[in-house]
């Protein structure tokens, strides 16, 4: 194993944006961890665009189990911290354990994934004040209300920060924290081998 790397959920978490990263960093050979409110099985949800709807319509998705509670999680001992987006950050953000688990990957500069409404979460952590981000445009203010500048782009990378639109973004989201997790110089490496 490369090391581990910590999965945020809840009830309300989008599968697209959890179940994509989770098994992406495995095939990188990196440890999911899977860190919420409580140690048990949460509901994930599938949002879709609907003909006729200003916003996206949520059904049920699949079941998925924590494997430890956040004031459980000792930060040190990640690598990298993947945010999925759906309604769960509406009431993850209030969580001062996840705050705290939050911050620490700020303040040590290991690579953050965020994705969707996930904004939310890093936006009430305090933590992405003068950075570039994206997000759905719907939680555009979220970040700008915390001093980001809201980029409408489909991925963007500001230094340990990558940020998602949606999950139809999935792929170029994945590849980006797993660039982020081995290090330019490795994924450029990694690149010109595939290509040769």
């Amino acid at each position: 194993m490369n090391g581990k790397v910590l999965l945020i959920i809840g009830d309300g978490a989008e599968a697209t944006d959890t179940l994509y990263p989770y098994f992406r960093v495995q095939e990188d050979g990196y440890e999911a961890v899977v860190a919420a409110p409580e140690k048990r099985v949460y509901h994930l949800v599938i949002h879709d665009l609907k003909p006729g709807w200003d916003i996206t319509v949520e059904s049920m998705g699949y079941l998925f189990e924590s494997d430890v509670a956040f004031r459980e999680v000792n930060p040190e001992e990640f690598l990298g911290l993947i945010i999925p987006g759906g309604r769960a950050p509406e009431y993850l953000r209030y969580d001062g354990d996840l705050m705290r688990i939050v911050r620490h990957f700020f303040e040590t500069n290991k690579p953050v994934g965020c994705v969707c409404h996930g904004i939310e979460i890093v936006a009430a952590a305090g933590v992405i004040k003068g950075r570039k981000v994206t997000t759905v445009p719907k939680c555009r203010y979220d970040a700008e209300f915390s001093g980001a500048t809201y980029v409408d782009e489909p991925v963007v990378v500001d230094g340990n920060v990558i940020t998602s639109q949606a999950p139809g973004t999935a792929i170029q989201f994945a590849l980006k924290i797993i660039e982020t997790l081995i290090g330019p110089d490795v994924a450029n490496k990694v690149k010109r081998e595939i290509v040769a």
